[in-house]
């Protein structure tokens, strides 16, 4: 993974490796290194930069950091090119983070928050709000990450 702007602190940051290394480590979570997402960034950075933003917000508000910094990490843990692909139950929008949980769970058992965070983050683009305040950081964190990552080169 090159080294980046938006996600640069995170690996001296000992508390929110000690929340995410496990995940970090398995073969699911680095596979979103395959995949573009915002167009300067790979699906694991994007991840890993709304995960330790949303990690610093959650802690400067009071809120849980390390369910925040793992759901963070999860949200988008999902393998198709998400331009091209089409799904009969609904928009990407709806669908991904319901992969995005399934996949999850695969890797690391979710508490209610964690599901929250993943399954909600696209509130905007879908209906259903938010329950959690740590569902909201992640929501409004991916969108910032999103338009960075689209608007600059992540080098």
């Amino acid at each position: 993974m090159a080294p980046n702007y938006m996600t640069e602190k995170w690996r001296e940051d000992e508390e929110y490796l000690s929340y995410v290394e496990d995940l970090l480590a398995t073969e699911e979570v680095q596979k979103l290194a395959e995949y573009t997402q915002h167009m300067h960034s790979t699906r694991l950075e994007h991840s890993i930069s709304v995960s330790y933003h949303s990690y610093k917000l959650a802690k400067r508000w009071n809120g849980n950091a390390r369910a925040t910094a793992r759901a963070g990490l999860l949200h988008d843990l999902f393998y198709y090119d998400w331009r091209t692909t089409k799904f009969d139950e609904g928009s990407h929008a709806y669908v991904h983070p319901r992969i995005a949980a399934k996949n999850a769970e695969k890797i690391t058992e979710l508490s209610d928050l964690e599901r929250d965070i993943i399954i909600k983050h696209m509130w905007g683009a879908t209906i259903a709000p938010p329950k959690y305040k740590e569902s909201y950081i992640v929501t409004f964190v991916d969108k910032y990450c999103a338009v960075k990552e689209a608007a600059l080169p992540m080098t």
